[in-house]
């Protein structure tokens, strides 16, 4: 299958070889939607990752895995060996082309291989090498294994996750891979701009806990203002100097939503709209519709007031539908968030009106499956997912043709096993 022509976007004209696994996947998908014609480079064979789920129908296969699909859409797809002599001439033969070159192999693996920035940039000055790895390209644990739950919990960011009387408790896919695909997204660019202005590449380098430290948002300046070490506390917050715990995932009559009580000006609009709608339906009590907000300060506040307003606020939520409260927030202006599941998000009315979401086909698959149109919205340029992922090899003949091979030596190199 020829693959689909992009609309133009702010990197059109650029091209990047993707050489990562699913710690880079993200970086390439962030350029290929604005507009990078990314090559996806796989071993013969497919890569490792195809085998990662959830599968199309749950059924186990390489190339019906949706995490594949997901981070992938966009990209044309080539097979190569990269370790062979002739593979290693074929790349840097591609890399002559290209302004990107996406990896996420172990420090030091593409010098020994002979295609690390130093080589590469020798055969194109411009090229900007985006590297991710764990613990970054130097340092103390530069050599260290770091699959993403690794590097949540040396982030410090299992610290903080479930509940205080359990085991730290990671979160769903891969966050610190997703952290990083966006940072090295971001590095890239910037490295990028610096070329249209110096004419030099870089060679980019993403340490996956560097990004998941990021994660822990307020827990340092705790630590730095306070000497506090927050703790997890599972669908709490600490406050009060971490002398008192309040709720923000509430229970409510088919799921969960989040909201959290703050007082003053900020807090004090939102929490008093709550109560009048409790009231309206018959379940704010007397000390609720008498409150005041504005003098309610939750870095003072004990845990018998916390309580004492959660109670009957909790007691309401689990009356409430999702729906509902979302209806409510949008009339009554109150900062409460329902918590979707992706079938929710799938029928959401908002989404729908704003055009979130485009059917992507799958000929192979006799369907189209719902993505979510695009990274970002510009006002002069688009940026849309419009094709799948590629199949194993499928770009081949197409990519290796614009490089002079023909068809005999394409199929020749696929027979030695280099594609």
């Amino acid at each position: 299958m020829k693959t689909p022509v992009q609309s133009a976007g702010v990197l059109d004209g650029c091209r990047a070889l993707d050489l990562t696994d699913e710690k880079g996947f993200l970086c390439g998908k962030i350029l290929a939607d604005l507009s990078v014609d990314v090559i996806k480079v796989e071993p013969p064979g497919g890569d490792p990752s195809r085998r990662m789920g959830p599968f199309w129908h749950d059924i186990p296969d390489p190339e019906k895995s949706l995490y594949w699909f997901a981070y992938n859409s966009n990209k044309r797809g080539i097979t190569l060996d990269i370790k062979t002599s002739d593979g290693k001439e074929i790349f840097k033969k591609l890399a002559e082309r290209c302004d990107f070159v996406i990896e996420s192999f172990k420090p030091g693996y593409m010098d020994e291989l002979g295609l690390g920035y130093a080589a590469l940039s020798g055969i194109n000055k411009g090229i900007i090498l985006t590297s991710i790895t764990a613990f970054g390209q130097t340092g103390p644990y530069r050599d260290f294994e770091g699959s993403d739950i690794v590097v949540m919990g040396m982030s410090g960011s299992l610290y903080l996750t479930g509940d205080s009387d359990r085991r730290p408790l990671n979160i769903s896919i891969p966050q610190a891979c997703l952290h990083a695909g966006a940072d090295a997204g971001v590095g890239s660019m910037i490295a990028y701009y610096n070329r249209k202005r110096t004419g030099e590449g870089q060679h980019v380098d993403v340490s996956m806990q560097q990004s998941a430290a990021w994660f822990l948002a307020s827990t340092v300046p705790w630590y730095e203002l306070s000497a506090l070490i927050l703790s997890r506390v599972g669908t709490f917050k600490t406050t009060s100097y971490g002398k008192v715990v309040q709720r923000q995932v509430w229970p409510c009559k088919d799921g969960y939503v989040f909201f959290f009580m703050l007082g003053g000006p900020q807090g004090a609009k939102t929490c008093r709209a709550l109560v009048k709608w409790m009231d309206d339906l018959g379940m704010a009590n007397d000390f609720l519709r008498t409150f005041i907000w504005e003098e309610f300060d939750m870095f003072l506040a004990e845990q018998d007031l916390v309580d004492r307003i959660s109670g009957p606020i909790e007691e309401f939520f689990r009356t409430r539908t999702k729906k509902e409260v979302l209806d409510a927030t949008v009339a009554r202006s109150i900062s409460i968030s329902p918590l979707f599941s992706m079938e929710d998000e799938l029928n959401d009315q908002n989404l729908a009106a704003r055009g979130f979401w485009t059917q992507v086909d799958h000929p192979e698959l006799n369907a189209a499956i719902p993505y979510p149109r695009q990274l970002v919205r510009f006002s002069e340029t688009q940026a849309p997912t419009t094709f799948r992922a590629p199949l194993i090899g499928e770009h081949n003949r197409e990519v290796y043709g614009e490089l002079g091979l023909s068809v005999r030596e394409i199929v020749a190199l696929k027979e030695a096993g280099i594609i």
